[in-house]
């Protein structure tokens, strides 16, 4: 199917249909023997499965001490054999902070759409709640409008009624579907625009996927990429807070065109609208550390800390590869900034470093870009500046094939103790 085919057909549909076909729940497929396009809702699709999942939820839901978290798989199993997933997402937005642990399962993201990025894949994490660290993180949330308030871009471009993300930071403990591999550090939930217009979003922290990436993966990359007189600002404290500034700053930002008869941004970007919100995530994070320490609103650590260690992710995540939509977004990112003399590559050694000098007027130039890039949900310019951004340059390329000469992973795999009291 080509994508002229599709949004011919779905010029032809009613309102409603036209919904569902560009919508994250419905298969589009073939009908024998003429070939025409017809709609199949996942509950009936995939209908052996799902059945004997929702049956598991809520055999589940019987068993969870708390009340919240039981409604959530009881009305998640009911989407599973409906196909209407509003009311199940709310009710997982609203999870109690009590709750001891944290489930997310069902179909979310889109990142396997390579045609038009809104069909989703199914997922399942099972996490324990890291209390502590869950109060400490939530300042975070209340910052979010500050963030906003502040963006380098026109006012049109900037939303002026943001919710409080609330934040939940765990330990995962078993993940499969969609997620299973790469590890996910962490997430931003849920994606469908009419839920998070009803009941706001919510971001999981995943504490210990990210310190398995930090010291198997992150410092061996740096010791091997980065200049050795920035080796000591490279911090795990900067990799987790940045981590959790990116989720936060998914809701920064257009999320619908600016202008007349407003659309999602999604429908309009389509299949580059993944890689842009990813890198949109990316350096609008590092554009929200550099201002809360700015205001003092985050003390530490510093944003040398937050530079040196954001370069040094940039390999980690480019090495998932650019079809992917992390890794372009990456990759969009770092060439932006070398071109613009954020970061400087050193020939001699083949090593990076960042100009402390001219990176932070970098990242408020990428940030402004992208989000209006995003607002105008103008697919030309944006294809334009994804074929300008999201080549691998070659001495990125050098670096990359250090890596893997070295023996470095990619990513952890991780080996779940629960597999050991449960048949899978």
């Amino acid at each position: 199917m080509t994508k002229e085919e599709f949004e011919s057909w779905v010029g032809s549909l009613e309102p409603e249909q036209q919904a569902k076909a560009k919508g994250f729940y419905h298969v589009v497929k073939r009908k024998e023997p003429r070939g025409e396009l017809y709609l199949s809702p996942y509950s009936d699709e995939y209908k052996d499965l799902l059945g004997e999942v929702a049956g598991l939820l809520k055999e589940c839901s019987k068993l969870v001490e708390d009340e919240s978290l039981s409604k959530f798989l009881r009305t998640r199993a009911e989407a599973f054999l409906n196909n209407e997933y509003l009311t199940s997402e709310v009710d997982w937005l609203n999870i109690s902070k009590e709750s001891r642990l944290e489930v997310t399962v069902g179909p979310y993201e889109v990142y396997t759409d390579e045609l038009f990025s809104s069909k989703s894949a199914f997922e399942f994490y099972v996490h324990a709640r890291d209390f502590e660290f869950s109060k400490v993180l939530e300042k975070f949330s209340n910052s979010l409008q500050e963030v906003e308030n502040n963006l380098p871009v026109p006012p049109e471009y900037k939303n002026n009624d943001l919710r409080a993300t609330p934040i939940v930071v765990v330990n995962q403990l078993y993940a499969a579907g969609d997620v299973a591999v790469p590890m996910t550090a962490a997430y931003n939930l849920p994606n469908d625009e009419e839920a998070i217009k009803r009941g706001g979003s919510k971001l999981v922290i995943i504490k210990n996927v990210q310190e398995g990436k930090y010291h198997n993966i992150l410092e061996p990359i740096a010791r091997s990429t980065i200049a050795e007189n920035q080796l000591q600002h490279l911090s795990f404290d900067a990799f987790f807070t940045h981590i959790l500034l990116h989720e936060v700053a998914h809701s920064n930002g257009p999320h619908y065109t600016i202008g007349p008869n407003p659309v999602t941004v999604r429908s309009r970007l389509q299949e580059y609208h993944s890689a842009i919100e990813e890198a949109k995530a990316d350096i609008t994070g590092l554009f929200a550390a550099a201002h809360l320490l700015k205001i003092g609103l985050l003390t530490a650590p510093s944003i040398q800390q937050f530079y040196v260690t954001y370069l040094a992710s940039a390999f980690r995540s480019i090495r998932f590869g650019i079809k992917e939509a992390h890794g372009l977004g990456q990759c969009i990112q770092l060439n932006y900034i070398l071109l613009q003399g954020g970061i400087i590559y050193d020939p001699i050694t083949a090593r990076f470093s960042v100009n402390f000098d001219t990176v932070a007027t970098a990242v408020s130039n990428l940030t402004k870009d992208i989000l209006i890039l995003q607002g105008n949900g103008d697919k030309k310019r944006v294809k334009e500046f994804v074929d300008m951004y999201g080549e691998v340059r070659k001495e990125v390329k050098e670096a990359l094939s250090k890596l893997e000469h070295e023996g470095i992973p990619i990513d952890i795999r991780p080996l779940y103790e629960i597999e050991k009291y449960v048949c899978l």
